[in-house]
């Protein structure tokens, strides 16, 4: 497969598809990061896309995350024939968020971290225009990001958020000519971090691949 993957990770992250980030963000800059993709595979077209693409080749999607910067934990694809889906999965850790601009599928990400007044931080991730085609209804696909950060939330633009949980979920057809996800807030110090954030973190997370794990072998 000799098809640039970037390509393919733009579609993943704008196209026909959905899609759910969750980040976890400790107080030094450094993180985790799991993604989880999925779209419908009910017709010849849907075999010819992800045939061509390599959308779920296991093998491409793990070279389009290495780097010198993250550190790959799994990366999984599958077809879970109880509902004729197929998913990608990939499960890493970062050395900052803002290196991962460097990824070709963060390219247009804009993924920041930016000082702000009185010791505070600014988060914010740009979600580009999205562009389905094929006669697709983009607000059959939803998009989630969901962020957990380091600290006391002052301001954001979340549509949800429990304590330093935020979760930022649209249909494909809000995102219009691009959107900015973003917060702000006040970190922790780093001996006074609670343990309960990478508690729930890792709560979430391990649920999460449970469930999927679990349809995948009914």
């Amino acid at each position: 497969m000799k098809r640039n993957l970037s390509l393919i990770l733009l579609i993943i992250l704008s196209g026909c598809l959905n899609y759910t980030q969750v980040t976890t963000i400790k107080t030094d800059g450094s993180g985790n990061m799991f993604i989880h993709y999925w779209m419908k595979w009910t017709s010849t077209r849907d075999s010819i896309v992800v045939d061509q693409l390599g959308l779920f080749n296991r093998d491409s999607v793990y070279k389009e995350f290495t780097s010198t910067f993250s550190s790959i934990k799994n990366v999984e694809v599958y077809k879970d024939f109880s509902d004729s889906t197929i998913h990608g999965k990939v499960d890493f850790e970062f050395n900052s968020l803002d290196s991962l601009n460097q990824l070709p599928a963060f390219r247009d990400s804009k993924l920041t971290i930016k000082d702000g007044e009185d010791n505070t931080k600014i988060f914010s991730q740009f979600i580009a225009p999205i562009a389905t085609g094929f006669g697709i209804k983009s607000k059959n696909f939803s998009l989630t990001y969901i962020y957990y950060l380091p600290g006391e939330i002052l301001n954001h633009n979340a549509t949800e958020i429990s304590r330093n949980k935020l979760t930022w979920q649209y249909y494909q057809d809000e995102i219009g000519t691009g959107k900015y996800i973003s917060a702000t807030y006040r970190p922790f110090k780093l001996k006074e971090t609670p343990a309960w954030i990478y508690i729930i973190a890792l709560i979430v997370l391990v649920v999460v691949i449970a469930y999927l794990f679990s349809k995948r072998f009914k």
